[in-house]
């Protein structure tokens, strides 16, 4: 028998995540969220401008691998330390981290310089996000993690539809530089407006404040963060008269990547464990079908409908824009849809999506059917991830939400790279451009498949 969905109260009288009471807090952590974004949709935009300026064609693939990788340390570094100390301290040594990555990104003259500057910004992003989940357990009830979920899926959607823009001008008008230098002002009042409720939140008073940093955990993490980092290599790799070069270093940071997830997780995450093993596996699985396809699309349309690449880019947009409708959706819903059936039909969703796109690749469907499933997509991930994001922290105690807001946002991380990485190799795989096409989202849709028979298994137990 199915347990019963009761995380989220069927009434409350609690005040809204806009009250007095969480305003500023509220606006605060949403501001950073959206920064980091921001940032990151930026980079997109300008890197090739900035590789071109630098002469770092050679390391251009590593200014994005890099700070994938390094956000896997940041990430079980600050869930250790919010276990043992509360999330005020991780929080403002990530910003710091996160400021100070880009401060050198900004000012560098060299593109080894850069990428030294993107492995730090990782490094503080990857620590900001579990800090912040963190934070919402210690700072909102239950019955607002839904809601303040659903700011957050919307702070990351936005800067989709302007950040790319926006960056552009800035970089056209003044210089790409400043894309990075103007993000740090205003970095520093978002954090400001979180420092009253860090300053009146005691440090952590449990059995696990006195325990020693988990060094284990952080070596594990490295090696993951290098395996991250090798599989996305292997995609660039082209060996010539060694087809299988490729293929084997794949498969081994594949294997390394495994076996290094494993501590960094709860127990039977791999294994599908119901509860939160298995919410942890449905964020990873969700992530890798969601961003191993998308990133695909607008090069479909491009290249086998001579779409023009802002039109092609707007199909991403209706994604964002379903994905962040749906996300408020999910939290105006709150009890009256249950975590399980949020997760299931989304997933089914993004299944649905990607067999769309898949037919429209194989079968040569009008590409309406693609964009028309790629919002379909969308609306599944604003059902599925605030929702996954709620069940982790209701899973939780105050000893381990750390390590398993950590082990949320890794999953995120490893999930999405090891599918681009992979999908990349199976697109090079491929002779024609319609087989790519065809293989890159049949990948994918294994990967949906996969999430969709998860997803029944996240339940949560009663209290």
């Amino acid at each position: 028998m199915a347990v019963p969905d009761s995380t989220v109260p069927a009434t409350s009288h609690v005040a809204g995540i806009l009250h007095r009471t969480y305003l500023w807090v509220t606006i605060g952590t949403c501001s950073l969220v959206f920064l980091a974004a921001f940032e990151s949709l930026a980079v997109t935009t300008i890197m090739p401008l900035v590789s071109r300026e630098l002469d770092g064609a050679g390391l251009y693939a590593l200014a994005f691998a890099g700070p994938l990788a390094t956000g896997v340390i940041g990430m079980v570094a600050a869930g250790n330390w919010s276990d043992r100390r509360g999330p005020a301290a991780p929080l403002y040594a990530s910003v710091g981290l996160f400021v100070a990555g880009l401060l050198i990104v900004g000012t560098s003259a060299s593109m080894p310089l850069l990428v030294a500057g993107r492995l730090v910004q990782g490094l503080g992003g990857g620590a900001l996000t579990v800090a912040l989940y963190v934070l919402v357990a210690r700072v909102f009830p239950g019955v607002l993690h839904p809601k303040i979920f659903a700011a957050f899926s919307a702070a990351w959607v936005i800067p989709s539809l302007v950040g790319p823009f926006a960056a552009g001008i800035v970089a056209q008008v003044f210089s790409w530089h400043w894309v990075f230098l103007g993000v740090v002002g205003l970095v520093v009042p978002a954090l400001l407006m979180i420092a009253p409720v860090l300053r009146r939140m005691p440090q952590q008073a449990s059995a696990a404040a006195g325990t020693p940093w988990a060094a284990g955990r952080l070596a594990w993490a490295v090696l993951a963060a290098v395996a991250v980092l090798a599989l996305n290599l292997s995609a660039q790799v082209h060996t010539p008269g060694v087809p299988a070069a490729t293929a084997v270093l794949a498969v081994a940071a594949v294997v390394m990547a495994m076996v290094a997830v494993r501590p960094l997780v709860p127990r039977g995450t791999l294994m599908a464990r119901p509860g939160l093993p298995s919410v942890i596996l449905a964020r990873g699985l969700a992530s890798a079908a969601f961003f191993g396809a998308e990133v695909y699309l607008p090069y479909l349309l491009i290249e086998q409908y001579a779409f023009a690449p802002t039109f092609a880019g707007l199909t991403l947009t209706g994604g964002a824009l379903a994905w962040a409708g749906a996300s408020a959706v999910q939290g105006r819903l709150g009890a009256r849809l249950p975590h399980r059936s949020a997760v299931s039909v989304g997933a089914l969703m993004v299944l649905t999506a990607v067999l769309l796109a898949l037919a429209t690749s194989a079968l040569h469907w009008p590409a309406a059917a693609a964009i028309a499933g790629w919002v379909l997509a969308g609306g599944g991930m604003g059902l599925l991830y605030p929702r996954l994001s709620v069940m982790t922290l209701a899973l939780s105690t105050k000893d381990n939400e750390g390590f398993n807001s950590s082990a949320m946002s890794i999953a995120d991380s490893l999930g999405g790279a090891l599918a681009l990485a992979t999908t990349g190799i199976v697109f090079a795989a491929f002779t024609t451009t319609a087989a790519s096409f065809a293989g890159v989202f049949g990948l994918a849709a294994v990967v949906a498949l996969a999430a969709v028979s998860v997803a029944p298994r996240v339940t949560t137990p009663s209290p």
